[in-house]
């Protein structure tokens, strides 16, 4: 009798760390969904997606530690999700999510094919130097950038396939974004220069 006592209030202790949680960073988050997702409807979406995750994560594994990083973490992979969903092939019209924040497509970083021949010439240079630094990353790298970015899996779902941890799986999507980035300045600079 005195564990199943013990046992209760463990839980209600529990739920109410995850209620003042959930008081605490509700308003931030929402702002930050908000502020990237057009859609109010799908905003409140992904911000109860987000929370229902939380509380089944927090109740099967030991609390989370930085709870706010935690969550806004969770709301940018459902941002990214819902981006994907909308868009099922993989395409140069994916968005691609800017320092600030803000949603870019490739189409908008590469010249325009009609702004005439100097342009689509750079474009066509741009798409060739990007193929050829996706293939001088190691095969490893390479295939957790083009899983993760362009088929659009989680790392969950490529650990659970691969055996490899999740920590693995982002250093090594993390090395080939600096690579791409490094390898991809250059021809960058060059043509903002001329």
């Amino acid at each position: 009798m005195d564990e199943a006592l013990r046992e209760q209030w463990l839980m209600a202790e529990q739920d109410q760390r995850i209620s003042d949680a959930i008081d605490r960073e509700k308003g931030r988050l929402r702002n930050f969904i908000r502020s990237r997702v057009p859609d109010q409807s799908d905003a409140e979406d992904i911000l109860q997606e987000v929370f229902y995750e939380f509380v089944e994560t927090y109740r099967l594994m030991k609390p989370i530690e930085q709870v706010g990083a935690w969550l806004f973490r969770v709301a940018r992979n459902r941002i990214t999700d819902l981006f994907r969903k909308r868009k099922p092939e993989a395409s140069t019209n994916d968005p691609v999510v800017a320092e600030d924040g803000e949603f870019l497509a490739l189409e908008d970083l590469l010249p325009s094919p009609d702004a005439g021949p100097e342009a689509a010439y750079a474009r066509t240079v741009l798409l060739e130097e990007l193929e050829d630094a996706l293939e001088e990353l190691p095969e490893e790298q390479r295939k957790v950038f083009l899983a993760h970015e362009v088929e659009g899996r989680s790392f969950k779902e490529l650990a659970a396939e691969t055996g490899l941890s999740v920590n693995t799986l982002l250093s090594r999507k993390h090395y080939a974004v600096m690579h791409l980035r490094e390898r991809l300045r250059a021809v960058y600079d060059e043509f903002t220069q001329t």
